[in-house]
């Protein structure tokens, strides 16, 4: 019968359908695949197709799926302008009694089953008021009947928690304290959400069996959104001049309007040898080719001084075809 072997490795018995088929002798057990002479005889061979036959059916069962107990379950939420997600595993009650019992109070949980759960921040946060640098994070709980401890841990490859050897404080993130709340119908299966949204503030809900922890987020949404007021309302930036130009020279759109832009970008962020190569372009499609000439030859020095040799070579192509046209 299958079972343990000291030391926690699981153990299988050769099947008596299996001592049928003889079993090849290496003259090298590691790494010589050489095999002593007479095993291939009729008899082996037959014994060892029929062996492969069966191996080969034996996996059509292999591949029979069947639902997980704790199916994996996925959650994603923006919050004020921050994503977060969640992913973890969803055990049932069962008719099982769940905290105090099935979890026991005042023991680390993974919150969830199997692989331990994880919590993904695209920016930093405050959890119950504690910074919390953008990142994954293992969340683990220690429940109790009146507060649960709840833990934000910087390493998330453990299956279920670290044991105490494993566990390192300095990979604590976040630890802090929530009250437990009582809720009327009970939830059959362990449920994460995220309600009470706000432009700057969430609770993330533990939900199980007539029990709810609920852990604050704050998100700093105000002091990102007048950033961007304030930029937007600014002005264009240089680069958005630049494009703008250069979008309008390709498309073959307004082409004092693109030199206006191209002149904005210069005004504002110096002479570029790349812009003043557009600004060219843009000169001699108006026709005002001895200015067009004249600002390649400008691209051309500043290209020089910086190294690169491809400016200087289209500038002077562009400047043989324009003086035709003088």
């Amino acid at each position: 019968m299958p079972g343990f072997r000291a030391g926690g490795t699981f153990a299988v018995e050769r099947p008596p359908l299996f001592n049928l088929f003889p079993k090849p002798v290496f003259t090298d057990p590691i790494d010589n695949y050489s095999l002593k002479p007479g095993f291939f005889s009729m008899k082996n061979l037959l014994q060892t197709l029929v062996f492969a036959l069966l191996l080969g059916a034996s996996s059509l069962f292999a591949q029979i799926k069947t639902p997980q107990p704790s199916p994996l379950g996925n959650l994603s939420q923006v919050v004020g302008l921050v994503k977060i997600d969640v992913e973890y595993s969803r055990p049932s009650a069962k008719g099982r009694k769940i905290f105090g019992g099935l979890v026991p109070y005042g023991e680390m949980w993974r919150t969830g089953a199997n692989a331990s759960t994880k919590i993904t921040f695209a920016d930093e946060v405050k959890v119950n008021y504690v910074n919390l640098p953008k990142g994954s994070y293992a969340l683990y709980t220690i429940p109790g009947e009146k507060e649960w401890t709840i833990i934000f841990y910087k390493n998330t490859s453990f299956w279920g928690v670290p044991d105490a050897k494993s566990f390192k404080e300095e990979d604590v993130a976040a630890r802090f304290k929530v009250p437990v709340k009582t809720v009327a119908e009970k939830v059959e299966t362990f449920t994460i959400n995220i309600g009470n949204l706000t432009n700057s503030s969430a609770d993330l809900e533990l939900v199980w069996e007539n029990t709810k922890v609920v852990i604050p987020i704050q998100v700093d949404t105000d002091s990102k959104v007048m950033a961007d007021i304030k930029s937007t309302m600014a002005g264009p930036k240089a680069n958005d001049y630049y494009a703008a130009a250069r979008y309008y020279y390709e498309e073959d759109k307004d082409m004092q309007q693109a030199l206006e832009w191209v002149n904005k970008n210069i005004e504002m962020a110096g002479e570029k040898f790349w812009v003043l190569r557009l600004k060219a372009n843009i000169l001699a499609k108006l026709g005002r080719y001895q200015e067009a000439i004249a600002t390649a030859n400008r691209s051309t020095e500043l290209a020089k001084a910086d190294g690169n040799t491809d400016y200087p070579r289209m500038n002077e192509e562009s400047i043989a075809e324009w003086k035709k046209k003088l």
